[in-house]
């Protein structure tokens, strides 16, 4: 009785908005509510009221160009940065809030989420899929939304005099868009190089630990637990024309390269775009 009420006032709880757009996505389930990769509806709504209140009063985010994202299957490419996967949190909540019709992001998270019992746990709930890349061509096969940030873990570890730089890209994500014939939306994000800015990387502590990077913030590891709250930084998410390239994925590397070229160029033009227009960090 007492789980079933407290049950309730949980679900009461949760924006109707966030409700009403969680239903229009279109998402096969099973008779448990399940889909065929862990995605829940009714648990992940709890996790995407606090993405959303994050998303919108925390970062205050702007959104440009969503309108741009076509419908069926399409690669979201972005730049990675923040030292945590915050800019995936905006980018899924943007996709979710504020496009027509809303879309469920399905991001190709790090290798080592996997290793981490809850919170793998977590991930799955809220749609989010351990970077493969069969699961990421089945799921285009499914005409679905995926995003991927080609830079991994590099990327989201960079340092702060590399900031709004690009480091090499994979050129996996493009195999794969030639493979499936999926359009390529690059997105440049403004906001998450400042929300933690590393200063170094203690290499030896995250390869004790089994972390992809250890970061020396203006806060971490000082103030323990506490330093791990990002900055509460104004993000700007860009997203660009729908990108199409003709191939079959089996092409030499240096083939790949030049179209792989072509999308970070993409997304290196609206991030100098962007900070041109920012007139501060915080608003």
């Amino acid at each position: 009785m007492a789980l079933r009420l407290i049950g309730s006032q949980l679900d009461a709880s949760v924006d109707k908005e966030i409700k009403r757009r969680l239903k229009r996505v279109p998402t096969p389930l099973n008779e448990y509510n399940y889909d065929a990769w862990g995605f829940h509806p009714e648990m992940a709504q709890y996790g995407l009221q606090l993405c959303v209140w994050l998303y919108r009063y925390y970062w205050r985010t702007e959104v440009f160009g969503i309108d741009k994202v076509p419908s069926g299957r399409v690669l979201l490419i972005g730049n990675h940065s923040g030292q945590m996967p915050m800019d995936g949190l905006n980018i899924a909540a943007a996709m979710l809030m504020d496009a027509d019709p809303p879309r469920l992001v399905r991001t190709m998270i790090e290798r080592w989420f996997g290793t981490m019992p809850l919170v793998s746990t977590f991930v799955a709930r809220h749609g989010q899929i351990l970077g493969d890349p069969q699961n990421c061509v089945k799921l285009l096969e499914n005409d679905e939304c995926v995003l991927v940030f080609p830079e991994g873990a590099k990327g989201s570890g960079k340092l702060w005099y590399d900031r709004y730089t690009l480091v090499d890209f994979g050129l996996g994500f493009m195999r794969i868009a030639l493979k499936t014939n999926t359009p390529i939306v690059p997105i440049s994000i403004i906001g998450g190089e400042e929300q933690m800015p590393s200063f170094y990387d203690a290499k030896p502590l995250a390869k004790l630990l089994g972390l992809p990077y250890f970061p020396i913030t203006p806060t971490f590891p000082w103030l323990g637990l506490l330093g791990f709250v990002p900055f509460p930084t104004k993000y700007r998410i860009y997203f660009g024309d729908p990108l199409y390239f003709e191939g079959d994925g089996n092409e030499t590397d240096s083939v790949v390269q030049k179209k792989v070229d072509i999308v970070k160029a993409k997304i290196l033009e609206n991030i100098s775009y962007g900070l041109s227009k920012r007139k501060h960090i915080f608003w």
